[in-house]
């Protein structure tokens, strides 16, 4: 395992973290002045900003992708399937302009709730093998650009509105039936808060292997959460047991950035100086 304490050359910025604090091209000022040697962008920002001007804030910052946020939202109706193709098309060349080494997948849940406007639905069933049918088309385009693709699997409480892929198990599985050869094309995200509570995550994460591993995040669970999606918690202030979920994945050879991605109404509202010192800290003593 990777000794942190003396350096944060392997701390990555998931630009949700300070999302409400500036813009990409300031976050991407920030993270230079700290020493931050990477991030992950999502998407919204990079369009607020344009794709031009953040590629070329990320190229003369000399920062790393860790990865791209997010592709998926692959469900809905019959009427919105190609708005989903050709969004998560637009996804890949914005991922390869950028440099990003994967994009990271949120599969989407109901319809209703991934593509707004669509027919609603309550087939949760149906969701996950339209998430399937369609992450096959976005990879074969994925290919072309040698771009890989990382599920990601999130909480069930997500189950409905943001992704019907919960655990490891089943991302892992559709990635053995989509990419049975293991090119290193697809493979999975792996988000502590989301996985920490799986009682077969080690071994799951031996069954992955290096190439499914394609890139690993960390915050922390707090308890009480008060706000299943904006309450995340820095990591050491919660209860996920971090360094042995990074022992697991380094053990199969993951040797990426650990990226910390925080959605919590708590650090948005702190200078964004003061979140990255906190982060550079806690990725030395917790991560």
């Amino acid at each position: 395992m990777r000794e942190f304490s003396s350096d944060h050359r392997w701390l990555s910025l998931n630009t949700a973290t300070v999302r409400k604090q500036g813009d990409l091209v300031e976050i991407v000022e920030a993270c230079a002045r700290h020493g931050i040697r990477a991030i992950d962008p999502w998407r919204d920002q990079v369009g607020a900003v344009g794709l031009d001007r953040a590629a070329r804030a990320v190229r003369e910052a000399g920062l790393d992708l860790s990865g791209y946020c997010r592709g998926g939202m692959f469900t809905s109706d019959a009427a919105r399937r190609g708005e989903v193709r050709d969004d998560n098309r637009r996804c890949v060349d914005e991922a390869k302009a950028l440099g990003a080494p994967c994009i990271v997948l949120v599969v989407g849940g109901l319809p209703q709730y991934s593509r707004p406007g669509s027919e609603a639905s309550k087939d949760l069933v149906a969701a996950r093998g339209q998430v399937e049918e369609a992450l096959a088309d976005m990879l074969d385009y994925a290919r072309q650009a040698k771009l890989p693709l990382a599920i990601e699997p999130l909480h069930p409480a997500y189950a409905a509105d943001r992704a019907c892929v919960n655990t490891t198990k089943q991302a892992l599985d559709i990635c053995d039936r989509l990419d049975p050869g293991r090119t290193g094309m697809l493979g999975v995200a792996l988000d502590v808060y989301h996985i920490w509570w799986d009682p077969e995550l080690m071994d799951q994460i031996a069954r992955a292997g290096r190439d499914r591993l394609l890139a690993f995040h960390v915050c922390d669970w707090l308890v009480p959460t008060k706000d299943i999606l904006n309450d995340r918690g820095m990591m050491g202030d919660g209860v996920i047991d971090i360094k042995s979920v990074r022992a697991a994945v380094e053990a199969q050879g993951f040797a990426g950035y650990s990226e910390i991605e925080i959605f919590s109404n708590d650090w948005w509202g702190k200078p964004m100086d003061e979140v990255l010192r906190t982060c550079i800290a806690r990725h030395r003593t917790v991560v």
